[in-house]
Parts: structure tokens; sequence; C-alpha cells
């Protein structure tokens, strides 16, 4: 994989996933901006895979 490759997937992956995601948005109401990014990170199965593709680009930038 290359950086391209990577931030292409990382974009589509919030363009159809987390863009006007209901739980997201429920999260904020109910927690705050902090609280929901805190569920996103740890709970969501979509934040585990930007994780994924998160560590795949610091792996291509070293």
């Amino acid at each position: 994989m290359d950086k391209l490759t990577v931030m292409n997937e990382i974009n589509e992956v919030l363009d159809t996933y987390c863009e006007g995601c209901f739980v997201k948005r429920q999260q904020v109401k109910d927690n705050g901006k902090t609280g929901a990014h805190q569920f996103c990170i740890k709970t969501c199965t979509i934040g585990e895979q930007l994780q994924f593709l998160g560590n795949e680009m610091n792996k291509l930038t070293k």
C-alpha cells in the first residue's frame, strides 16, 4: 500500500460510514463532542478500522 491509497481508503470510510452517523450525533447530544469521539475510538468498529488505517499510514511515513 502507498500513502495515497491509504488516504483514499480513510476518506472513503469517513464519507461512507461516519458522515451523518446517527450514533455519533446521539453521543454528541448525550456526552458532548469529547464523549462522542471516545465512543468512536473505543467502541465503534469503524473507529477500529480507521485506527488500523492510521497505523498503516504511520508505517509508510517512517
